[in-house]
């Protein structure tokens, strides 16, 4: 029987070879969440370059938010990351949702970086 962790990436798996078929020279929005924090990254896979970084660790975060993760912070993320990615010159992405149900947290993320000008 396989672990929960083995699950994750076997539909890890899944999802990033989708998005590789239907990227057309996009960059990929990636999220990783654990218990405590979030992160996410815009990636330009042909180049092998992270364009912009955002996660619950930022100092601009952590300064007004309380410890922890939930559905605001992973908001506050989503808001952060585009507006790096914009400030990079990256209007479309590819969200990777990596493995993760889109729920919660990881939903929370992806409509407040839609919000924040990124279009996916």
């Amino acid at each position: 029987m396989l672990s929960a962790r083995e699950l994750r990436e076997r539909r890890q798996m899944r999802v990033r070879s989708a998005i590789r078929k239907n990227s057309s020279g996009r960059p990929r929005l990636s999220v990783f969440r654990s218990n405590k924090h979030i992160y996410a990254q815009v990636i330009d896979d042909s180049k092998g370059v992270t364009l912009a970084h955002a996660s619950t660790l930022d100092p601009d975060l952590r300064a007004d938010s309380k410890p922890g993760c939930d559905k605001d912070a992973a908001a506050k993320v989503g808001n952060l990351i585009a507006e790096r990615a914009v400030k990079a010159g990256v209007n479309e992405v590819v969200f990777d949702r990596g493995g993760y149900i889109y729920h919660g947290r990881v939903r929370a993320l992806a409509e407040a970086a839609r919000d924040g000008g990124l279009s996916f």
